[in-house]
């Protein structure tokens, strides 16, 4: 299975737990890309993922199977040529958009499973991951809460979350996808940059079930659980963000403690870095 991530040295946490979670429930050899990037905007520099947390994360990888593999792929350069300048200020980081460059790096595998850094891996996914993607340029799920605001195509809810993408990358050079969507996060301002572009863009995507990318809460039959930020009405209106590196708030806050034995396994690991 080939699995994407994307992110500056800030992301090392959450790759660890969400690659230590899929070793968990896959039995065939893993091959994990993460893209990274040394860049600055106008307010702040960021750092690439750093070799030394690459290095301990393929070490993990190979005591579970030693035909894991993990590349460390900078796109400094790649990035630098073409930015999204209309969106390097926004909210979210310009490492948020850094997957829509993935078919410009030469000898990437055609299937790609693209994951957010704050993600768990619950359950197998071998249906969602070996689904046929033929005529499919990528495959989501609805986002909790922009389904019910943006629409893009003729069915009633379309709006995919961008957190975990089934990409197929064949498709998605025959219809310059990401050429047009980079296009896009250069010239215009956008919330959520690289989650609008593939939504309006892409003519050819495929709506998964709610379990493979549970953004709200744990269900009994979740296999991804996403970490999103969601709003709460009891005991009032607040706004709720929690990430799986955060585990005193996971045990607090969502009163999870279902991933207590894969944080714990996290939690020595982090101590090497």
């Amino acid at each position: 299975m080939n699995i994407l991530f994307c992110g500056d040295h800030r992301a090392e946490d959450g790759v660890l737990i969400v690659a230590l979670s899929l070793l968990h429930h896959v039995k065939e050899p893993l091959n994990i890309y993460v893209l990274t990037m040394k860049t600055a905007t106008e307010t702040r520099e960021y750092e690439p993922f750093s070799q030394k947390a690459a290095d301990l994360l393929t070490q993990q990888l190979q005591s579970y199977n030693p035909q894991n593999t993990l590349y460390l792929i900078d796109c400094t350069e790649l990035f630098n040529e073409s930015q999204p300048s209309a969106n390097m200020n926004s909210r979210f980081t310009p490492y948020s958009m850094l997957r829509l460059y993935v078919d410009l790096i030469p000898d990437m595998p055609d299937r790609l499973l693209y994951l957010d850094n704050d993600v768990i891996c619950r359950e197998p996914f071998d249906d969602f991951y070996y689904q046929d993607l033929t005529g499919v340029q990528v495959v989501g799920v609805l986002d909790h809460y922009g389904k019910w605001f943006f629409h893009h195509q003729m069915r009633m809810a379309d709006y995919i979350n961008s957190g975990i993408l089934l990409l197929n990358l064949p498709e998605i050079k025959a219809t310059n996808l990401f050429v047009k969507a980079r296009r896009m996060i250069a010239t215009r301002h956008m919330f959520m940059p690289d989650q609008a572009a593939i939504n309006r863009l892409s003519h050819a995507k495929k709506i998964a079930p709610r379990r493979f990318n549970d953004q709200r809460r744990l269900h009994h039959d979740t296999v991804f659980q996403h970490f999103t930020t969601s709003f709460r009405f009891f005991p009032w209106f607040h706004i709720l963000t929690v990430k799986p590196w955060q585990i005193s708030n996971v045990h607090k806050d969502l009163r999870l403690h279902e991933y207590d034995g894969l944080l714990e396994e996290y939690r020595q690991l982090k101590s090497e870095l």
